[in-house]
């Protein structure tokens, strides 16, 4: 008989026995089923392992067993769920993921559980996906400074990365193990197996990375520019890993949770580290992971919405053309979801089928060596239209449009002659909308925020036709004769005299002159020229519409600028901008994202006032 076995046996037969005096007292004090809960909360250990009948927060049929190893200068903590009917000396590839959201107590917040267990941060990953049926381990880290892992917290740093390399060779190196390691996660525990491509180690051999962020600069910052981010995530993260545990958990893993609360330096450090404005500075540097992805090789499969709300579509484009391994994507327009997540009446929120089968069909041929038995498109994309097609790569443009914007001036004051028009012209000016993270998939005030409010644009665009200086200068095209998309990474070049900043966006407008933004970025104006890119984009422009830019003063509430108060004078602006002909589209399966309809809605303006077209896009043929 097993160890396994002879312990649930053993096991059984108390909680039996138990169960009968339980009965008896049950009458009197009315505490049967919390009694009971507590029977069942057995934790588990290094050689002791727990199963689903010891411990209900244990999946079922899985064996849960708790670790411990060391990585430069800390003491990770793991836990591990196997099958329950894995044979002894039987090795099963892992799939490993690293994060701070693996605390027995709760993800960001304490959670309403009764005892400790491993997180169900992933259950969707064993029940859906059937993983541990299909012959895998599962392995959740956490980061240095969470859960029941020391050290002081490192956001996509040094520590961090030793951690990941430590973790990796760790997971390769079990009993249990065939040596080969695939990652999986999403948002923060994305970033980590985007770490890991990015250290070369040869035990991993998949990476499965969900809405990550390619450059953990940009969550913060932008282009010298900080988000209000930089203040949400001063405080989150430690509060986080200074979540109180649960009172039933082993002593070590209690004594390693109060690392941070004992160690006060740990989150001034990180605070000041995110407070770092300079993207070329040391500090981003070491973690820039889009730059130390040059020569990577770990096949690669990742979703990314471009109306994200969260971690947004920055340095993606750098990161893919960095890597030299197999890519695979799902890109299209959701926000902050996993591509398996559902809403309340069972709807996909990406609007495609077979995500999990699709995971698994990759680990299958990159950790056991199975060849896949479905065809799968390397890029599942789903533009603006919420169609989906399948492309060997992406992005894929035909031409890249290099196009002359012309000059002109606007006031870099943050919006504020912009709210004096809206009181001259009598219309009311509501509060700008409160900036958030966006961990709920829905959150804080969008990926692209429309100018604050709705009307502004039109009153600009106003004052400008009266031949007066407002906070923005607005270019558009000519209405473009067939559809075109605009596909890729936008970006600008800026000739201009005056410090202060600039923020840029681009609109799809409509005829009857309603308009979507539908790509936007910030930057410090340097002297002379400032060239930064906006976000990638998939987006097509139909037959009639017309291309608007806007060139002005940071207007929206996601950036915590600092107005110059000067007029800059635009000597010169130019656009580059890929575009490619979706005539050529190979369609695939898949509907909608239903987080689409929202933003249309959400980031739609009014700008019937619009100029008369200064620049032609060329046509795709």
């Amino acid at each position: 008989m097993s160890l396994l076995r002879e312990r649930r046996v053993k096991f059984v037969r108390t909680g039996a026995r138990a169960a009968v005096v339980l009965v008896a007292v049950a009458a009197l004090t009315g505490t049967f089923m919390t009694a009971y809960a507590d029977e069942k909360a057995a934790v588990a250990t290094a050689t002791d392992p727990v199963t689903h009948e010891e411990n209900d927060r244990v999946p079922k049929g899985a064996a849960w067993t708790q670790h411990y190893f060391p990585s430069a200068g800390a003491e990770l903590h793991a836990d591990v769920l196997l099958s329950e009917k894995l044979a002894p000396g039987q090795k099963v590839p892992v799939i490993l993921s690293i994060g701070p959201y693996f605390g027995h107590s709760g993800e960001t917040t304490k959670e309403d559980w009764k005892h400790t267990g491993p997180s169900a941060r992933f259950r969707d990953l064993i029940e859906q996906g059937r993983l541990l049926e299909r012959g895998y381990g599962l392995v959740m880290v956490d980061s240095r400074g969470y859960g029941g892992s020391t050290g002081c917290i490192d956001w996509a740093g040094p520590g961090e990365q030793a951690d990941v390399r430590a973790a990796i060779d760790w997971a390769a190196s079990r009993s249990w193990s065939t040596g080969k390691v695939g990652m999986y996660g999403k948002s923060y525990d994305a970033i980590t197996g985007l770490i890991g491509n990015t250290l070369k180690d040869d035990a991993l051999q998949a990476v499965v990375a969900q809405e990550p962020a390619w450059d953990p600069y940009r969550p913060a910052h932008s282009n010298d520019i900080p988000r209000l981010n930089s203040l949400l995530l001063q405080g989150s993260y430690p509060a986080i890993a200074q979540l109180p545990q649960m009172p039933d958990d082993d002593k070590k893993y209690l004594a390693n949770a109060a690392y941070e609360a004992t160690h006060p330096q740990c989150t001034d450090t990180y605070m000041a580290g995110m407070l770092v404005n300079e993207q070329e500075s040391a500090h981003w540097q070491a973690r820039d992971l889009a730059r130390m992805a040059r020569g990577s090789d770990t096949p690669l499969l990742f979703t990314q919405g471009f109306i994200e709300d969260n971690t947004k579509p920055e340095a993606m484009e750098e990161y893919l053309a960095n890597h030299r391994g197999p890519q695979r994507a799902w890109l299209g327009q959701w926000d902050h979801v996993r591509g398996n997540d559902r809403d309340e009446s069972g709807r996909l929120k990406m609007g495609r089928e077979g995500w999990l089968t699709e995971v698994m069909s990759f680990y299958d041929q990159h950790l056991k060596g199975i060849t896949p038995a479905t065809k799968y498109p390397a890029f599942a994309i789903q533009d603006s239209t919420g169609k989906w097609r399948a492309q060997n790569r992406w992005p894929a443009a035909e031409k890249t449009a290099r196009i002359g914007l012309g000059g002109g001036s606007y006031v870099d004051d943050g919006g504020t002659d912009a709210y004096a028009a809206l009181v001259e012209a009598g219309h009311p000016v509501p509060p700008p909308p409160a900036p958030g993270p966006g961990n709920s998939g829905d959150g804080g005030a969008g990926a692209l925020e429309p100018t604050i409010p709705k009307q502004l644009a039109a009153v600009q665009l106003k004052r400008i036709q009266q031949g007066r200086t407002t906070s923005a200068i607005y270019k558009f095209s000519t209405p473009v004769a067939k559809a075109t998309r605009l596909v890729g990474t936008p970006e600008v070049t800026i000739a201009a005299w005056g410090r202060g900043n600039v923020m840029v966006k681009l609109y799809d407008v409509a005829p009857d002159g309603k308009a979507v933004i539908v790509n936007e970025n910030v930057s410090v104006l340097d002297p002379g020229r400032t060239t930064f890119e906006l976000k990638s984009t998939d987006w097509t422009l139909a037959p009639g519409h017309v291309l608007g830019v806007e060139i002005g003063a940071v207007q929206t509430g996601s950036w915590y600028d600092l107005p110059s108060g000067q007029t800059i004078r635009v000597r010169d602006a130019r656009l580059s901008l890929p575009l490619d002909n979706p005539a050529d589209d190979v369609a695939t399966a898949g509907g909608p994202a239903l987080f689409q309809a929202k933003y249309l809605e959400r980031h739609q303006v009014n700008l019937t006032a619009a100029l008369r077209p200064s620049f032609t896009l060329p046509t795709i043929r």
